[in-house]
């Protein structure tokens, strides 16, 4: 089965590996006796995404992304493990697609002659505003 990304992008959910274990925190008995939190991991350049997505991917300072290029996300907001499954899922999801549209490159432009005559004028408003503020002169 795959899993949509972005349009046209999509992760084979064969890729991503899941393991069960039990969740940490507050919930009673639940919490010992069920593995209801979800590991998910997914190897980013052994998957079939495109290589200038998995560049951007890997380029993202995110703590989620070791030095090997594995994505780890751990899942256990909910008391159901495929809830916690789903949720994993859906945040992968929402991390490709962050990278999954390249950034527009920027193009320098020139600042237009209207703008520059503002902003010449706001500066010399600005200076004369603080000339006044100077020490009073005596004029004895």
């Amino acid at each position: 089965m795959m899993l949509a990304v972005a349009p046209l992008l999509y992760v084979d959910e064969q890729e991503v590996e899941f393991s069960a274990m039990r969740a940490q925190g507050a919930g009673g008995q639940n919490v010992n006796k069920v593995s209801s939190a979800v590991h998910l991991r997914f190897d980013v350049p052994a998957s079939s995404l495109p290589e200038p997505v998995k560049e951007r991917l890997l380029a993202l300072r995110d703590t989620r992304i070791t030095q090997e290029g594995v994505v780890v996300i751990k899942a256990q907001q909910f008391r159901s493990q495929e809830q916690n499954r789903a949720d994993a899922l859906a945040r992968l999801n929402a991390l490709v697609q962050s990278v999954a549209v390249a950034p527009r490159t920027r193009r320098a432009t020139k600042p237009t002659y209207g703008s520059q005559q503002r902003r010449l004028a706001g500066k010399s408003q600005r200076g004369e505003t603080k000339a006044l503020r100077g020490r009073v002169r005596g004029g004895d």
